[in-house]
């Protein structure tokens, strides 16, 4: 029985048509996600493993799992002695943490957290999984490392056993596993049994956006896993100096500059991002940052049009401890000579570009065409 869950309002996807983030179906170990017409993940609930993959990999949590979840376990797992994180033991996969719930528990466990990768290999659903958790894990140690924090996150091949489940269980079974800890051994209520039947279902389940979706977009809420980081960092003792690391060494957080040159502040970069990262003045005449509320899901260029939003080729670890709101661009404001509203003025423009375009249809009404010179020409007159 899969218990995926995807939140249609959380999803970039949701924030922009334009939006190219693919994640999810490249995590994906069965091919059962993939990019609905709706431009949205759409996936086959039988076909479904409950690996959790998608949850670690999404960067704004638009999966969860209905019987794990990643912020339960943290705190869980915070306060219990032990450092071992295994597939059999207390998660459904290693994948369904992300690079900073790894990051927050090593900062909070006295120990070094230990990853079970034993049964890896063996595991039906391991690429492209096993791909993905040693390259968070590498990063979760670059991190800890880059920041001084003494905490380091241990690769073992341990391969745990289930508690209670002995060797006559087929522990490569994976369904069978997850079934079990989805299930908690049987299906206690009418609900349950018809959720069961739905997941059996060979039907593709799509989701669309309504209007509760569309009023949780305009929301802009902060993943928990960054809220998570946020409270581990602030255990953490700060490094004797703060390190500059490569733009491309940290996959959930950014840096960026505006090529003034090209921006038109059509204000859809701040208007679609999903966290509140990048923001503006109530009269958006400016354009602010803040580099810890990002969450790099790139929905912002590729909205961009003329690409003016770019990622700075570096990022400042300062940001981890001392997060700030930069500005990012400041555009000049002038009242309309034709409607009064105030807009930005790129070139001395006297007209905002909505009287502009009106200007122009009306002209091409009458028959007649503006030169140049500012003089207003009949269109025949000129043909003659």
């Amino acid at each position: 029985m899969s218990t995926l869950i995807f939140e249609p309002a959380r999803c970039v996807r949701s924030v922009t048509k334009f939006s190219d983030c693919t994640k999810c179906v490249d995590i994906c170990p069965v091919d059962t996600l993939t990019i609905a017409e709706n431009n949205l993940p759409a996936f086959v609930p039988s076909a479904c493993v409950d690996c959790g993959g998608c949850m670690g990999v999404c960067p704004t949590e638009s999966f969860k799992l209905k019987d794990f979840d990643a912020t339960e376990f943290f705190f869980e797992f915070a306060a219990e002695p032990s450092p071992l994180i295994s597939c059999r033991v207390n998660v459904p996969c290693i994948m369904a943490l992300s690079t900073e719930h790894l990051i927050s528990l090593a900062l909070v466990k006295e120990k070094p957290v230990i990853l079970d990768i034993g049964h890896c290999h063996t595991c039906p659903y391991k690429e492209p999984l096993y791909a993905n958790i040693l390259k968070s894990v590498e990063e979760a140690n670059y991190l800890l490392e880059a920041i001084e924090s003494g905490k380091k996150i241990e690769l073992q091949e341990i391969a745990a056993r289930e508690q209670g489940v002995g060797d006559d269980v087929d522990q490569n079974d994976r369904r069978a596993f997850l079934e079990r800890l989805s299930l908690k051994g049987a299906v206690k209520s009418k609900a349950q049994f018809e959720e069961l039947l739905e997941a059996t279902s060979d039907e593709m389940r799509e989701h669309a956006v309504g209007l509760a979706e569309i009023a949780r977009i305009r929301q802009k809420e902060l993943p928990d896993k960054r809220k998570i980081l946020f409270t581990a960092l602030k255990r953490a003792p700060r490094p004797e100096r703060y390190h500059t690391i490569a733009e491309e060494d940290i996959s959930f957080a950014s840096q960026k500059f505006i090529d003034m040159e090209t921006c038109t502040n059509c204000q859809m970069c701040y208007r679609i991002c999903p966290t509140g990262a990048l923001s503006s003045d109530p009269k958006n005449s400016k354009i602010f940052f803040d580099a810890m509320m990002c969450v790099k899901c790139r929905a912002c260029h590729d909205t961009c049009e003329p690409d003016s939003l770019k990622l700075q080729p570096t990022f400042e670890l300062k940001e981890f401890f001392e997060p700030t709101q930069r500005l990012l661009a400041a555009f000049r404001l002038i009242r309309c000579d034709e409607c009064g509203i105030h807009f930005t003025s790129l070139h001395g423009e006297r007209v905002c570009p909505r009287c502009a375009v009106e200007e122009e249809e009306a002209l091409e009404l009458w028959g007649l065409e503006e030169k140049p010179d500012g003089s207003i020409w009949f269109i025949e007159e000129e043909e003659k």
